[in-house]
């Protein structure tokens, strides 16, 4: 399985309902970056992203984006096969 790497602050509803979908696909591990407690992130991920907004999601090398794109992602049958992919 793909490594999971997520951006996120403490009280993001939008956080918390994308890493409920990922462990419901099987994801045990995700490295979440709080970029609340770090605003150095928050500018990492912006640089990485051009996004400023929480959550950014990243399966493996693939940037899928926010949760919208995730719940998008998951209803066309490719969040699966992204996370299977080696």
């Amino acid at each position: 399985m793909q490594s999971v790497k997520m951006y996120t602050t403490a009280v993001c509803p939008y956080c918390i309902q994308a890493k409920k979908i990922l462990k419901l696909k099987g994801v045990e591990d995700i490295e979440e970056i709080r970029v609340d407690a770090n605003p150095q992130e928050r500018l990492k991920m912006m640089e990485l992203t051009g996004r400023r907004t929480v959550p950014q999601i990243f399966i493996g090398d693939t940037h899928v984006g926010g949760c919208d794109d995730l719940m998008a992602l998951d209803s066309r049958g490719g969040l699966a096969a992204l996370l299977a992919s080696v």
